[in-house]
């Protein structure tokens, strides 16, 4: 799991943040927002242009350097455009079964690998400048990968020095290129970050093209699945029955069932829709996520149907990191989360439990929410 992490000179991060997973409370209660003593569930307020997107941005940037697998599009800003360094610095700490993996890098764009550096434990396992072109390979024994042929990795470097591309990651070519043993600390990194996904509210299903659903449609078709996503809807309080039909074009379409069938898309709700998006992300997946981002989750919902998606999640992924980001305070209650567990973004870029935004001692019976629109936690935002 990721026990923490921190970005500098990041888009509107000028300054480091850090999001610490291991710095937990000892609260009592909402105890399924904690898996082995760390946040497995957490809520991030702020108010508009903080920065909650960037977060997950910067969370998810590591998908991009290890796999080459960006989790959003790339806007073309990568910098801060307050700071005078040439680089942002990511720093990931991971934890698997009780041994620590640190994962360092500097990027100067989403093409531009300054650094990177890897230690397991207190052990500096590589290190890798290559704007100085300085390598250091020397404890790779510790994880077991001393077979590697680290004269092929700066073979391909001396190769790629003409193109103008980002360098090849080490870990990236390392984890492609080395046979690891099953229980290598690095499988269990490579198998948490191929498993970490960002859905977004704005991800808006209704204009995207009907193709794009053909294989989500047809895995519909089997084992009843249909039936599994008409369940998810009425289990989030919106009763309908679901109908699919195949055209005489050999397309996939999903309705409404009535006396006359309604089309699904054209039809359903924002809120409706983005639930939509939800189930299709993550539900058929034959693979557990690892870590979940979920930017705005709520903008479309009703507060009810808000609270029906995080007890969801709660139940169907409870080993699953999730981070939520949502303007709704009516989340913000011990009934769902906890102090430690819920955060403010502020405009300068600090990320504050609510349980350190305040000089009370937060306890169970606290009303949050109304703590919150009365500025208890004003100097934070």
């Amino acid at each position: 799991m990721l026990k923490k992490f921190s970005v500098r000179n990041y888009k509107n991060f000028k300054n480091e943040i850090c999001l610490d997973f291991s710095h937990t409370a000892g609260y009592q209660f909402s105890t399924d927002c904690i898996y082995e003593g760390l946040i497995s569930k957490m809520l991030i307020y702020g108010r508009n242009a903080t920065g909650k997107t960037n977060l997950g941005k910067a969370l998810t940037d590591i998908c991009d350097t290890m796999f080459k697998t960006p989790r959003y599009m790339n806007d073309g800003v990568f910098l801060s455009a307050d700071s005078q360094e040439d680089s942002a610095v990511f720093s990931y700490e991971f934890v698997f079964e009780g041994q620590q993996l640190t994962y360092q890098y500097a990027r100067g764009s989403d093409l531009e690998l300054q650094w990177e550096k890897m230690f397991v434990g207190n052990e500096k396992i590589f290190d890798c400048n290559f704007a100085a072109k300085e390598f250091n390979f020397d404890n790779l024994n510790h994880i077991e990968a001393e077979t590697a042929n680290v004269e092929r990795y700066m073979q391909s470097l001396e190769e790629a020095e003409d193109i103008v591309e980002e360098k090849l990651p080490f870990l990236r070519w390392l984890v492609s290129n080395v046979a690891l043993k099953n229980d290598s600390i690095l499988l269990k990194l490579s198998s948490y970050v191929r498993r970490m996904i960002v859905i977004s509210a704005g991800n808006t299903v209704r204009f995207r093209p009907r193709r794009l659903f053909d294989g989500f449609f047809e895995s519909l078709e089997k084992d009843e699945k249909l039936k599994d996503l008409e369940d998810f809807f009425n289990s989030m309080g919106i009763e309908c029955g679901l109908t699919l039909k195949k055209l005489p074009d050999g397309q996939r379409e999903l309705y409404f069932s009535h006396e006359k069938l309604v089309p699904f898309f054209e039809t359903a709700s924002s809120g409706t829709l983005a639930l939509f998006d939800l189930y299709r992300w993550l539900i058929p997946s034959t693979m557990t996520p690892s870590f979940i981002y979920l930017d705005e989750f709520d903008a479309f919902y009703h507060y009810e149907m808000a609270e029906n998606v995080i007890k969801f999640l709660k139940r169907k992924y409870p080993r699953c990191q999730i981070i939520m980001t949502s303007h709704n305070t009516n989340l913000m209650t011990n009934r769902l989360m906890r102090p430690d567990c819920l955060f403010i973004l502020s405009g300068s870029g600090t990320l504050t439990a609510l349980c350190n935004a305040t000089e009370r001692e937060l306890r169970e019976g606290h009303n949050l929410e109304k703590m919150y629109i009365s500025g208890e936690f004003e100097q934070y935002e």
